[in-house]
C-alpha cells in the first residue's frame, strides 16, 4: 500500500510471449506467458540494467506486481527505493512461470518444461529488445525460496548470461530441506491411493489443505529434479511409496541440482560475478538456514566475493528483505 503519494510512479508494462520452448509441454501448461516489466519514473528503460524476479512456489511474476493490501507491491517498493536514492534506477521483469504442479524451480525438465530456456532464450530477448535495457554485464536475477534456488542455479550454470544474483532463503542442502517433507507427503498420497489418486483429488478439490499443498510441492520437486515421463504426469518421489526407503539412484538425481553441492565445481563462474547477495532467516521453518551457512562457508573458503546476512525471522512474508537486495543488485550492475 503506497504510503507516500508524492513519490513518482513507475510504469508496469505487460508483455505476452508465445513460447516455442514451452509448446506441447508434458503437463499441458499454456505456452503463452505474461511478463510484467517495471520501468522507473522518468525513464523509458534505455540503458538501464535489467533485474529478473523469480517468485517462490505457488507464485507467479504478476503476483508481485498486483496491488497488495497492508503492504507494498514490488513496483511500489521500487518506486520508494529509487525515489529515496537508496536504489539506482533499473528495469525489473516479472515473468509468469506458474505450472500445473503449483510452481517452478526455473530449470529445464522433461516434465515441468524448458523453463531455463524460456527465461534466457525468449524472455530476456523480448524484454531487452523492447526496452533497450540489460545486455551483457547488465543482467541480474533474484528470488526467494524456489526463486532463490532459481537465482543460484542460474548464476552457477549460466554466468555467461547473468552478472549478479540475490538469493533469499533459497532451496539448498536438499537432505535437510526436502527429505523431512517427503514422509508427510507419503502419508498424504497414501490417503488417496497413491500419486494418481492424489492428483485427481487435488485438481478437483475446492479447498486443498496445507498438507495437500506440501504433498503437491514434493511432487513438483520430483518432476523438476527427477522427471519420469513414463509415469502418471511424469511424477515420482525418491523413495519407495510403501516403505519410505530412499532410492539411491533417484535421490542422486535430486542432489545433482543442490546448490551446496554444485558450488564446488562452479567457483570460477561465481568469482566472475559483479555481485552475489545471500540471506536467510534464523527461524526458517524449512531448515533453510543450515544450507545457507554451508554455502557461505564454501564461498568464503574459495574466496568468492559475496554478501551474506542472517536475520531473525522465518521463511514467510520476507519481501522486506528486498529493500537490501535490490539496491545491492542495481549498484553491482552499474559498474
Amino acid at each position: 500500500m503506497r504510503r507516500d503519494h508524492s513519490i513518482a510512479t513507475g510504469t508496469v508494462h505487460r508483455l505476452h510471449i508465445d513460447s516455442r520452448v514451452l509448446a506441447d509441454n508434458f503437463l499441458g501448461d499454456a505456452p503463452r506467458r505474461i511478463v510484467d516489466v517495471y520501468v522507473p519514473a522518468g525513464h523509458d528503460g534505455r540503458g538501464l540494467p535489467l533485474l529478473v524476479d523469480l517468485v517462490g512456489y505457488t507464485g507467479g511474476g504478476p503476483a508481485h506486481t498486483n496491488w497488495k493490501g497492508l503492504g507494498e507491491s514490488a513496483p511500489e517498493r521500487l518506486d520508494r527505493l529509487i525515489a529515496s536514492g537508496a536504489m539506482l534506477p533499473a528495469v525489473v521483469a516479472f515473468p509468469d512461470c506458474f505450472t500445473r504442479l503449483g510452481g517452478n524451480q526455473y530449470v529445464n525438465s522433461a516434465v515441468m518444461g524448458r523453463w531455463e530456456d524460456f527465461l534466457i532464450d525468449e524472455m530476456l530477448p523480448a524484454v531487452e529488445q523492447q526496452f533497450a535495457c540489460g545486455g551483457t554485464g547488465r543482467r541480474g536475477v533474484f528470488g526467494k525460496s524456489s526463486g532463490g534456488f532459481g537465482a543460484m542455479w542460474h548464476v552457477l550454470k549460466r554466468s555467461d548470461i547473468w552478472s549478479a544474483a540475490a538469493c533469499h532463503s533459497g532451496d539448498m542442502a536438499f537432505d535437510i530441506v526436502y527429505l523431512p517433507d517427503v514422509y508427510p507427503a507419503l502419508m498424504t498420497l497414501e490417503k488417496h491411493g497413491g500419486i494418481e489418486g492424489f492428483m485427481r483429488y487435488f485438481e478437483a478439490a475446492k479447498k486443498p489443505s496445507d498438507d495437500d499443498i506440501h504433498a503437491l510441492m514434493m511432487l513438483a520437486m520430483g518432476a523438476t529434479y527427477d522427471p519420469a515421463p513414463d509415469q502418471y504426469l511424469g511424477l515420482r518421489l525418491p523413495v519407495d511409496l510403501d516403505t519410505g526407503e530412499l532410492i539411491a539412484e533417484r535421490w542422486h538425481n535430486w542432489l545433482a541440482f543442490d546448490p551446496v553441492r554444485l558450488v564446488d565445481s562452479h567457483i570460477d563462474a561465481l568469482k566472475g560475478l559483479k555481485g552475489l547477495y545471500i540471506d536467510c532467516g534464523t527461524l526458517d521453518q524449512y531448515n533453510m538456514i543450515f544450507g545457507h551457512r554451508q554455502l557461505r562457508n564454501k564461498l568464503t573458503a574459495a574466496g568468492v566475493p559475496h554478501r551474506y546476512e542472517e536475520f531473525v525471522d522465518n521463511h514467510s512474508s520476507i519481501d522486506y528483505r528486498m529493500d537490501i537486495s535490490l539496491p545491492f543488485l542495481a549498484q553491482a550492475l552499474d559498474r
